[in-house]
């Protein structure tokens, strides 16, 4: 049978679905803006989004023309796969883009699966979290249009997918019915805990199991996901414990939110407000996702931040590894981490109890043992790669199991249906 996947970025989320159907026989499609891997199992066409605009829009359409934008490009795409092969037997795509927005104008009878990422709100979740911050009317307007491909393209497709419980809340009650909470999988014989791991720091120094490291790690460092509350606890704690040193992976550009005014990088700023000794941090940058599970197993404590938004795939990670993660008493996170169970919470703005709870922690060493069991049971009971998988690919044949008995039951002649 054909699938075709969209996403505006190959593989996004579905790298190990995509794997695990082509190696179960599915003849793959993957319509993307931009694919930096072609794999020689999987059919690869890329949209293009670029072109004039005939009038400049509104500031609140400008994400929606983008979605439009987008939709129409991958519907001239999907219509094209259409003629040359017929329609295939599924579609699943990120809904939060625009991908999917028209493609049940091209492949009505084709049943559909579309990735419900993040539903944008104006209270209650990411914006106006922070203290003092009270979104106004415009940021609430132009929320509600960014949602607005999600909506139309919910209307039309069969249903939905979140990765958690919370992100599945986040969608209008209405959509929630059609919508099943599954994640995309933790590789969990890739991320485990490993006795006497050694890692070389770019400085040359080569860190350890046992050593008092900090891990702290994000795509970007920014508010969203406490890189400022990490930095002025760690400060505080370099100055209580003698030898913690902080290992800090992700990039300098912002993935969410906004840029600082003067235009500098968190980390700059964070580390001339702080005045953190150089030499007690370690900034890694974006590392091979092998370097990222080594450091994890590494790791003496792991400190994960976020504002109520979409949950890192490095959290579980983290966990699947073993590590001692003290996390915000954020929704997102409060759906895994339980206080003392399988890890520590604190509060995401409370920077000295972040620092006490850090110090305690490397303080208390191998005491906190269970915590550390207790983590990587938790993922492996409910985000498993091999849990998971099975149950999203068990998902897709459902959708095309019914939608095929609809079409024998109820098949007119000459509508352009697939195939049975």
């Amino acid at each position: 049978m054909r699938a075709i996947f969209v996403h505006r970025h190959f593989p996004g989320q579905f790298g190990r679905l995509v794997d695990r159907m082509a190696a179960e026989g599915w003849d793959i499609t993957f319509v993307c803006e931009r694919a930096e891997q072609r794999p020689s199992h999987i059919a690869i066409v890329r949209y293009m989004t670029e072109g004039r605009r005939a009038a400049t829009p509104h500031p609140h359409l400008l994400a929606t023309e983008l979605h439009v934008r987008t939709g129409a490009q991958v519907a001239a795409v999907l219509d094209n796969l259409k003629q040359r092969s017929g329609p295939p037997a599924v579609v699943i795509g990120h809904i939060g883009w625009g991908g999917l927005l028209f493609a049940k104008d091209v492949l009505p009878y084709t049943p559909m699966l579309g990735y419900c990422e993040f539903f944008y709100r104006g209270e209650g979740s990411d914006v106006g979290f922070a203290p003092g911050e009270e979104p106004a009317l415009d940021d609430r307007m132009r929320l509600r249009m960014r949602n607005s491909a999600q909506l139309l393209t919910m209307e039309a497709i069969e249903a939905g997918l979140s990765p958690t419980r919370w992100q599945r809340h986040q969608y209008p009650a209405e959509l929630r019915r059609r919508i099943v909470v599954c994640h995309d999988g933790i590789d969990m014989a890739l991320c485990r805990p490993q006795a006497g791991v050694r890692m070389k720091l770019p400085d040359g120094r080569v860190i350890a199991e046992g050593d008092p490291v900090v891990t702290f790690v994000a795509r970007d460092l920014e508010p969203y996901r406490g890189f400022p509350q990490f930095m002025r606890a760690a400060a505080r704690v370099a100055a209580r414990h003698p030898t913690a040193l902080f290992v800090v992976v992700g990039g300098d550009g912002i993935s969410y939110g906004r840029a600082r005014d003067d235009g500098r990088s968190w980390r700059e700023a964070m580390m001339e407000e702080t005045g953190l000794p150089p030499e007690r941090i370690v900034f890694l940058g974006r590392i091979p996702h092998a370097a990222l599970v080594r450091l994890f197993q590494i790791s003496a404590a792991h400190v994960y931040l976020t504002y109520p938004f979409v949950l890192s795939w490095s959290f579980l990670e983290a966990m699947a590894c073993g590590c001692l993660v003290i996390g915000s008493a954020t929704a997102p996170v409060r759906e895994v981490l339980a206080h003392g169970r399988n890890g520590l919470l604190v509060d995401f703005f409370d920077e000295e109890a972040l620092a006490e709870t850090i110090v305690a922690a490397l303080a208390r060493g191998r005491t906190l043992a269970p915590l550390r069991t207790a983590a990587r049971a938790t993922v492996a009971m409910r985000f498993a790669l091999e849990r998971c998988l099975p149950r999203q690919i068990g998902l897709v044949e459902t959708l095309v199991e019914r939608m095929t008995l609809r079409r024998v039951a109820h098949r007119p002649q000459g509508r352009g249906y697939p195939k049975a």
